[in-house]
């Protein structure tokens, strides 16, 4: 993993960047920094889909993008840390909606430690609207790459609570986190979760989303991270010498798998999670968990007294009712 000293200077020196883009790829908005006392001060909670776009023109495919006052590459290039860093998330109408996902996501940096779109409905899991957007985004990220930027994608229904960093693998071409950790970070039997990776611009990395994309062919109907479930121990992917690397849920959990201990842990997932307001339920919850071990003083921190109380209203068995009938329990 990544020194400690190394992510301290990288804390100090490096502006954080958020960039935002649509699930349609249409609409990008930049943050340059996400220390919690100055992230997003002139916003309010009440912001809407509209005024993201009145910031940044809207930017979609290339050749939009070409003529454009901000095309991609100069957001991505605005945006970077001096490593080329970007972190990206990609919002719907239905999560950019006041009070809605977003903002619990936002809420989450500004308590972290140290740390319109053309779908005008909410993208239901593993619907066909569902998988498109998925896949999309997979290109998307591909696309990334191939400009020169590393990126650390993340869903907006992910809670930050610390910097991740520090916890992240130096060596690692693309890492990603986990439904279900089992124990060692190079374990192909984990059970990886697309709402959350790094990758690093790389030829092996390029080609190993190329691949990814592509694979969706070869099992039409299914989410980028059953194929990618599918596809991990390919040979395609060994002779590409990739190195790949599993999140363990201790530090990055999820409501799949929780992390059991609130000071290791940096992020937090409302994966295994089917629905709008069962969703949105569970997230308020956790940052109020959160909130309840930041205000504890530090004897009773380091006794672990707080523990998560969700899941809640999310639930396994709604996500199989809803999930689609060829594939095992995914999360949302």
């Amino acid at each position: 993993m990544l020194p400690e000293s190394t992510a301290l200077h990288l804390r100090r020196t490096l502006a954080v960047a958020l960039l935002f883009a649509t699930v349609s790829l249409s609409c990008l908005v930049l943050f340059r920094d996400v220390d919690s006392s100055r992230f997003l001060p002139q916003f309010s909670s009440a912001y809407s889909l509209y005024g993201f776009s009145s910031i940044f023109p809207l930017v979609g495919n290339d050749s939009t993008a070409a003529n454009n006052e901000y095309p991609l590459e100069k957001v991505l290039k605005d945006a970077a840390m001096e490593d080329k860093t970007v972190i990206l998330t990609t919002l719907n109408e239905a999560w950019a909606t006041p009070n809605s996902v977003i903002d619990l996501f936002l809420e989450s940096f500004r308590t972290g430690e140290h740390t319109r779109s053309d779908f005008h409905e909410e993208a239901y899991f593993m619907s066909p609207v569902y998988l498109k957007m998925m896949w999309r985004r997979i290109d998307f990220l591909r696309s990334v790459l191939e400009m020169g930027y590393n990126f650390v994608f993340t869903d907006a229904d992910i809670m930050w609570f610390r910097d991740p960093f520090p916890r992240f693998y130096a060596d690692a071409d693309f890492q990603i986190a986990c439904d279900y950790f089992k124990g060692n970070p190079d374990d192909l039997a984990n059970i990886p979760n697309g709402g959350f990776n790094f990758a690093k611009s790389s030829n092996r990395s390029i080609e190993f989303y190329k691949f990814w994309y592509s694979s969706r062919e070869k099992y039409p109907g299914f989410h980028d991270q059953d194929v990618l479930n599918f596809i991990k121990d390919h040979p395609f992917i060994r002779n590409l010498g990739l190195k790949m690397k599993f999140l363990d849920t201790a530090s990055f959990g999820g409501l799949c798998e929780p992390s059991k201990d609130l000071n290791e842990v940096c992020t937090m997932h409302a994966n295994c999670c089917f629905g709008m307001d069962t969703k949105i339920n569970d997230l308020r919850v956790m940052l109020e968990d959160w909130k309840h071990y930041l205000a504890l003083p530090p004897n009773l921190k380091r006794l672990s007294v707080v523990s998560w109380r969700v899941p809640q209203k999310c639930s396994l068995k709604a996500l199989q009712r809803h999930g689609s009938p060829e594939t095992s329990v995914q999360s949302g």
